[in-house]
């Protein structure tokens, strides 16, 4: 294997400008499949490379229930460093899973909570709650999905403000962007260099839905007009994978977007363009890292099963 069991490791590194050129280049759908995707594989063979490493770490702990052919000189010449490497492999793969399973359970809890919270509420599509604290967000259910929404916000909109923002968080519900988020979180969480794919994905998500929305409403002006009035005032949604209609970050980015001319839709851009370049580059990189974990993977099976007694 030699160094290239360390590459899946480093490979994120890339996110940020990858995170960059996808965000100005492709459009919203497009960039927020690809850089989610990026993302789950990128994280994925990070932490396929932490638990090779820990293999090897672990079988040269005295009393581990490993077999002793696994701590042989032929195991540890498989991984460079090999007890440096291993040792701190392995409360590195115990952070990835204890950050990657409490990001889960808040996600649940806090759709469960909400949604029994909502139960009083008249079963609609559409729950307004008599808070005067404005904030909207979108709501997914095993039922029944809901958009959320407060007194205080819709006092903030005009009416065709509010129909911008219903369509807005109807978007987020109808291409179900909360598993994108949960999924760009989840992978920032195993590894922190793919952090700055999370916040783009946060910024795709919004994009898209208010791509939707100027669709849906006819007028990219209004749409623009209520996600500014919105993010002036807004607290948000109760979890950072839940949608939310002027979620934080660049929002003058997205009113600026909306004030321009929509974006092509084309799925797969050019190799010769900066979009086919962050498109292809993107995949390029998550390919190798692919290609280098499961090389180390199944290259390390074989060394541990030749090492395993009968």
């Amino acid at each position: 294997m030699g160094v290239f069991v360390f590459l899946p490791l480093v490979l994120p590194l890339t996110a940020w400008p990858i995170a960059r050129l996808a965000e100005h280049h492709l459009h919203p759908r497009t960039a927020t499949w690809l850089l989610t995707a990026i993302a789950a594989v990128l994280a994925v063979c990070s932490t396929l490379c932490l638990a090779l490493l820990m293999v090897v770490g672990t079988a040269q702990l005295p009393g581990n229930p490993l077999p002793d052919g696994w701590s042989d000189p032929e195991v540890r010449a498989a991984v460079p460093y090999d007890e440096v490497a291993g040792k701190a492999a392995i409360p590195a793969l115990l952070a990835v899973i204890t950050g990657c399973s409490q990001l889960a359970w808040r996600h649940h809890r806090v759709r469960r909570d909400t949604t029994r919270a909502l139960a009083a509420l008249p079963d609609r599509s559409v729950a307004v709650l008599p808070d005067d604290v404005p904030y909207a967000y979108a709501l997914p259910g095993r039922r029944r999905d809901r958009v959320v929404v407060t007194a205080g916000m819709l006092a903030q909109l005009n009416g065709p403000e509010r129909r911008a923002l219903f369509a807005h968080e109807r978007a987020h519900l109808a291409a179900r962007h909360h598993r994108f988020l949960l999924a760009a979180q989840l992978a920032a969480s195993a590894n922190p260099f793919l952090r700055p794919l999370r916040t783009s994905v946060s910024y795709t998500t919004e994009r898209w839905a208010d791509e939707e929305a100027a669709a849906t409403t006819g007028s990219r002006r209004t749409v623009a007009r209520a996600v500014a009035k919105a993010a002036l005032v807004t607290r948000g949604a109760p979890v950072a994978s839940l949608a939310h209609f002027a979620a934080p970050g660049p929002v003058p980015r997205r009113v600026a977007a909306l004030l321009a001319p929509a974006p092509l839709s084309r799925a797969w851009p050019s190799v010769f363009t900066a979009a086919g370049l962050a498109a292809w580059g993107a995949t390029a990189g998550a390919a190798v890292s692919a290609l280098s974990s499961a090389n180390s993977a199944v290259t390390l099976f074989f060394i541990l099963k030749a090492a395993t007694p009968l």
